[in-house]
């Protein structure tokens, strides 16, 4: 969709005014987008007057514990029940950064149940009709540039202080890659430097997320790279897989393998990149691409999941081994397509 009408905009107004206990809720796995854009908006209804509280599935990576309010967002999977009396008692409820109610897991069932309208702020395809109103477009960097324009579109940017910009940075920052992909609009970066005016320090920002890293994490990487990469060159496809294992040898957190996908892809010549990571259960699985290659429409044929044109997740309930042979079979009905795509990228990008 475009942007809000001035009456869409009116009557988002009207609910907020009248909203007592506002709830923002993001999805399973949060990232810094989903994080940063629930903390911006927590503080900008903190400096209009409004009491909101931010409800997530499951912990967020220790790389983003200094975004200003991390103190306060309630884990669903340590606190069950206080999370189901709040999705009760909200008079108005904000889904960020997903685009069906399935994607909160295991309070879904909850969140259905609520009698609170629901407004979605989201930027990937497709949301499902579960809202009252839509904040969604593709053509965006991040649910945390969505905030920016909601919060806009209100007539209230002077309530976006240094801590409620320091968030909104961090989300789109965090969701384009350090603005290396997903990005490639003006309005970015104007919004960017509006946020600078407000006093935030985008280097220590980024210092903070991506010069961080536990030595731990560091050995994860490199375990990944020297022992783990996969390259198909015929399919101009790379993978890595790591098992659960493999995992806790490395003293895994949420948050450790962010990124790692996106070395496979940095390979010349290829197209297609996935990170299979074998976790409670399941395999959780993520997609990059380069070019058309649209790995969303790839994640929901084969697995049911989805995203971005060029990045996107699914998973499988099927053991590791199984789950990678029957993505390398599935690579034979796009070989052509990936070379085609390939041979068409400027020879930058290949």
């Amino acid at each position: 969709m475009t942007k809000l009408t001035n009456s869409e905009l009116k009557e988002i107004k009207e609910l907020i005014d009248r909203a007592k206990n506002i709830l923002i809720v993001s999805h399973f796995n949060p990232d810094g987008d989903s994080i940063g854009a629930s903390l911006a908006l927590m503080h900008f209804f903190a400096g209009i007057g409004k009491k909101s509280e931010i409800l997530i599935p499951n912990t967020f990576p220790d790389f983003l514990s200094f975004l200003p309010g991390t103190e306060k967002i309630i884990v669903y999977e340590f606190h069950p029940a206080k999370a189901r009396k709040i999705i009760k008692t909200a008079d108005l409820i904000f889904c960020l950064d997903f685009n069906a109610l399935s994607r909160v897991k295991d309070f879904e069932p909850d969140l259905r149940k609520a009698v609170a309208p629901r407004i979605l702020i989201d930027h990937h395809p497709n949301p499902e009709n579960s809202f009252k109103h839509k904040i969604s477009r593709i053509n965006v960097s991040s649910t945390s540039e969505l905030v920016y324009e909601l919060i806009q579109g209100l007539e209230e940017e002077s309530r976006i202080d240094k801590d409620t910009a320091t968030c909104i940075f961090t989300g789109i920052m965090t969701d384009t890659g350090s603005f290396s992909y997903s990005c490639n609009y003006p309005s970015t970066f104007r919004i960017v430097a509006l946020l600078l005016e407000k006093g935030i320090d985008a280097e220590l920002i980024h210092q903070r997320v991506y010069d961080t890293f536990s030595e731990d994490r560091l050995r994860l990487l490199g375990y990944c790279l020297s022992e783990k990469l996969v390259v198909l060159k015929e399919f101009r496809t790379a993978y890595i897989a790591l098992s659960n294992h493999e995992l806790q040898s490395f003293n895994f957190k949420p948050g450790d393998t962010e990124g790692i996908v996106n070395y496979a892809l940095s390979i010349e010549g290829i197209i297609f990149a996935i990170l299979f990571s074998e976790k409670d259960h399941m395999i959780r699985i993520s997609f990059r691409s380069k070019g058309d290659f649209r790995v969303n429409d790839f994640a929901h044929k084969h697995y049911g999941g989805g995203g971005h044109k060029n990045a996107a997740g699914a998973d499988s309930f099927k053991p590791l081994d199984e789950t990678l042979n029957d993505f390398i079979s599935k690579l034979h009905e796009y070989r052509e397509q990936l070379h085609f795509i390939a041979d068409s990228l400027p020879n930058q990008m290949r």
